[in-house]
């Protein structure tokens, strides 16, 4: 019988980050508490950019664009926010999507996966992702719950089980 396999990728939705950045901009237009703060969020080539007149006003634009995120079922450890910035007279921050997965946190998981995991499963790296494969898919599945119960740095997916 041959190896069932599935692969660990960091990936991000990006419509469904766009959504959540129209949502957010919607809420800032008609939320009383911003009414005269020039408070704004919006693409700004790769990145995200949030803007208003104060350093908690900034803040606040950030925690909503948050909340939308998670609503939509996007990890926040995919999103990586700076801290506000004084640009004249308002504050900004820029925040950037990551995607994809380092050598050095494919390693890691490759580690946790050969230490802790089920005996006979292999994990290989592949460019930004990560290859786990083994005969016995109930061997696969018990990874894919140690990995979920890793609190881990970055946001990670599970595709292609087959």
């Amino acid at each position: 019988m041959a190896d069932s396999s599935f692969d660990i990728v960091s990936k991000v939705e990006r419509q469904e980050v766009d959504n959540a950045l129209n949502q957010a901009a919607k809420e800032i237009s008609q939320r009383y508490d911003f009414k005269g703060v020039d408070a704004s969020i919006a693409w700004s080539g790769e990145k995200i950019e949030m803007r208003a007149n104060a350093e908690e006003r900034v803040k606040a634009v950030l925690d909503i664009f948050q909340s939308k995120l998670v609503k939509r079922g996007i990890s926040l450890k995919a999103l990586d926010a700076g801290e506000p910035q004084p640009s004249g007279k308002e504050y900004k921050i820029f925040a950037s999507l990551q995607e994809g997965i380092s050598q050095e946190n494919a390693k890691k998981v490759a580690k946790i996966i050969r230490d802790e995991g089920p005996k006979g499963v292999k994990a290989q790296v592949q460019g930004d992702e990560l290859r786990v494969s083994s005969k016995s898919r109930d061997d696969l599945q018990a990874v894919q719950q140690l990995l979920k119960g890793k609190d881990l740095d970055f946001a990670l997916q599970f595709v292609n089980y087959r």
